[in-house]
């Protein structure tokens, strides 16, 4: 009986640039060149070419994740090409780890080769103090600049008496004509595609009355 000869493990490059000004083929030398000193062979390279603050669908990062099986590799230039902050790539790196998925970062000089490697435990436990240090500071941040806001003496949050966009604005003329012509609000609400209760907010906010009661 002839056996089904089992699919070899793959080895994948992920190479992402901000902007047309960059070049992918900086990233992609660097990494064949790591895959030739060390006998590696690339088996894809998914090159994006977008900014990080784009979905990880838009980055190709879904793709991505759901191509890799344990056992395959993944090789990046740098950790920040993965995500657009510290919690995002400390998301994928763990998620590669459980998934014995080995990730290789090479500006950083980072080989995780799974969640038995005691290596890539110490690693993952560091990434993790680390986004948490980032959110800590960020937080800290936030808080001072509002505090300096408010010693200035500026009002922070909306202005009294002042009110968000609404779908309906523009629509005022007509909802006071249907009001006129003692549509019941229920209907109105139907007319220009809103709740009862968000039109009646809307006329509250813009003051949009009968002009004759």
């Amino acid at each position: 009986m002839t056996k089904i000869k089992a699919e070899q493990n793959r080895v994948i490059a992920y190479v992402r640039v901000s902007t047309d000004d960059q070049d992918t083929n900086k990233q992609r030398f660097e990494i064949l060149d790591y895959a030739h000193r060390n006998r590696m062979s690339i088996t894809e390279f998914i090159v994006v070419e977008i900014s990080s603050r784009k979905t990880a669908k838009e980055r190709r990062i879904e793709e991505l994740m759901s191509k890799l099986a344990p056992g395959d590799t993944l090789i990046i230039s740098e950790l920040s090409r993965l995500g657009r902050s510290i919690p995002e790539v400390i998301g994928l790196v763990n998620s590669l780890v459980e998934r014995n998925v080995r990730m290789i970062a090479l500006k950083q000089s980072i080989d995780l080769k799974g969640k038995h490697d005691t290596t890539s435990k110490v690693m993952v436990t560091i990434f993790s103090l680390l986004a948490e240090l980032e959110r800590d500071l960020v937080s800290q941040r936030t808080k001072a600049a509002l505090a300096l806001l408010k010693a200035s003496g500026k009002t922070l949050g909306r202005p009294k008496g002042s009110h968000g966009k609404s779908k309906l604005d523009g629509r005022e003329d007509e909802i006071r004509m249907l009001l006129e012509k003692r549509v019941a609000k229920a209907a109105i609400a139907r007319i220009v595609g809103i709740s009862r209760e968000g039109l009646i907010k809307f006329m509250k906010s813009r003051k949009v009355y009968r002009n004759n009661p």
